[in-house]
């Protein structure tokens, strides 16, 4: 299959893309192949292997999320956070919009697509800027470093939303005819983000880490995303056909774009270390003993050995007169110790 710029029809005859129905023509652009479709309740269900990696997707994500949050003191922890908030919210309504829970047909849909396009686009600038974290450009986790996160992820969102609903209802110049600008923030932008992510991460690996096995997480998910496009863009229909309907592309696509992002996430805790001193998490806390009074065997001066109660003689007792050490030394006078039972 030919890939050609600013145009959606050879893709969307191959691939069962979100915003397909609503560009090329009225009617939208139909697969040649697609996955077979099930009746639950009188509802049609599309796509359900790929609805149920969604779900894998959204468990996945939920665990991915926990870890990092209980990493209080990492670097990089809130902004590689709202990347993995973003890619929640994606795959929860692409659940609705792959499925057919919200049909095509309604007047809804073309909203929720062109909310979803601007999420996608959020997402990868979000992962574009996380790329340069690591290189401390403005320290992590201060309102600076956030802010200017959260502004560039708005504009994105923003500027791809108005793209994509003016595309999709044939306002401001676009047209769904000729859906360059779509083209270019729904399948340029994620290619140059995720290049961009790519290589600062490598950079950032061979010039700050005396490790070298994060290499290996970059190249997996690196691979898997170049495998889920492929995948999606190219051998779709010949797995459609090849297994009779019942899986095609997009299950795959979606499943590889999963294996990434948790390469993401294994990426940033391999290269992240937690100050423990400052932890409050669930990992087992080494406490080390630093005050002397309260370290076993210290050579206490005579000063803070010596009893305040001394009149020029051996320190006595608060009680009788007499010290403990008198009291139960060996000898004459003394008790000794342990002291022997006696009879009143």
């Amino acid at each position: 299959m030919g890939v050609q710029f600013g145009s959606f029809d050879e893709i969307c005859q191959t691939a069962a893309l979100v915003i397909c129905p609503l560009i090329g023509s009225t009617q939208g652009i139909e697969p040649s192949c697609y996955s077979r479709n099930v009746e639950i309740s009188g509802t049609l269900i599309f796509q359900p292997s790929t609805i149920f990696v969604h779900v894998v997707a959204l468990f996945m994500t939920g665990i991915m999320i926990f870890h990092i949050r209980s990493k209080y003191t990492a670097v990089g922890r809130k902004e590689i956070l709202m990347f993995f908030y973003l890619y929640a919210i994606i795959e929860l309504l692409a659940f609705f919009l792959d499925s057919g829970i919200i049909p095509t047909a309604n007047v809804s849909y073309p909203w929720f697509a062109a909310v979803y396009t601007g999420l996608i686009t959020a997402a990868y600038t979000c992962l574009l800027i996380n790329g340069f974290v690591g290189f401390q450009f403005a320290e992590d986790g201060t309102p600076l470093s956030l802010w200017l996160l959260r502004i560039a992820m708005l504009v994105t969102f923003g500027v791809s939303f108005f793209v994509a609903i003016a595309t999709f209802k044939r306002i401001a110049g676009f047209d769904y005819a000729k859906p360059i600008g779509l083209w270019i923030i729904y399948i340029l932008w994620p290619l140059v983000c995720t290049v961009i992510y790519v290589v600062s991460q490598l950079i950032l690996v061979f010039r700050t880490l005396e490790d070298r096995w994060p290499i290996g997480d970059i190249v997996f998910g690196a691979a898997f995303f170049t495998v889920a496009q492929v995948i999606l863009f190219a051998f779709s229909v010949t797995i459609c056909d090849a297994i009779k309907h019942y899986i095609d592309g997009l299950f795959f696509f979606t499943l590889c774009m999963l294996l990434s992002v948790m390469m993401v996430y294994k990426y940033w805790d391999s290269i992240t270390r937690e100050d423990l001193e400052f932890s409050v998490g669930s990992k087992a806390t080494v406490w080390e003993v630093k005050d002397p009074l309260l370290a076993g065997g210290a050579d206490y001066g005579d000063e803070d050995s010596a009893s305040n109660y001394t009149h020029a003689g051996p320190p006595a007792s608060l009680v009788g007169g007499v010290s403990g050490k008198q009291l139960y030394q060996n000898g004459a006078g003394g008790r000794g110790y342990p002291p022997a039972m006696e009879r009143y």
